[in-house]
């Protein structure tokens, strides 16, 4: 079957077996900050935005992705450097395994809530499995970093 996707706002035609799940079909195109973790929909390492949605690439056939829009880490390069910097400033990317889709899910939080309760971030972060950290360095940098964007926003100093 052919698919036409927005990959990173490069448009692909391409014939695809109906089977190709979105994960194989983003990475078969270069986007190798989306991994394979658990294969069973539970650890985060495959978030994509589809149409700015987080959705996990492997329950995802592709087909269904064509004629929309998806993003990996590799097409938020900007909005995702700012961010990780906090993240590593907190030694949260020990291993780095999980920081592309850490990161894709924090992206989607600061979209949807720019200024999200703990609860709210823990929520976000509940999807991600981090075997190295236990999650309290993420924490920090997500709330160092909105505190940066507030004081940019109002012109204070951190």
């Amino acid at each position: 079957m052919k698919i036409t996707v927005m990959l990173n706002g490069k448009k692909i035609e391409e014939e695809i077996s109906p089977d190709m799940l979105l994960i194989d079909f983003v990475r078969g195109h270069g986007c190798f900050s989306v991994k394979r973790g658990c294969e069973t929909s539970n650890c985060g390492l495959c978030t994509v935005f589809m149409d700015d949605m987080p959705v996990l690439s492997c329950s995802v056939l592709a087909a269904r992705a064509s004629g929309r829009r998806v993003e990996t880490l590799e097409g938020l390069q900007e909005e995702a450097e700012e961010f990780g910097s906090f993240i590593a400033d907190q030694g949260a990317e020990q291993c780095g395994f999980c920081n592309p889709g850490m990161i894709m899910n924090a992206i989607a939080l600061f979209r949807e809530n720019p200024d999200p309760s703990d609860e709210e971030i823990k929520e976000y972060l509940a999807g991600n499995l981090c075997r190295c950290s236990g999650y309290e360095g993420q924490l920090r940098g997500i709330r160092e970093f909105l505190e940066y964007r507030r004081s940019k926003r109002t012109g204070g100093a951190i």
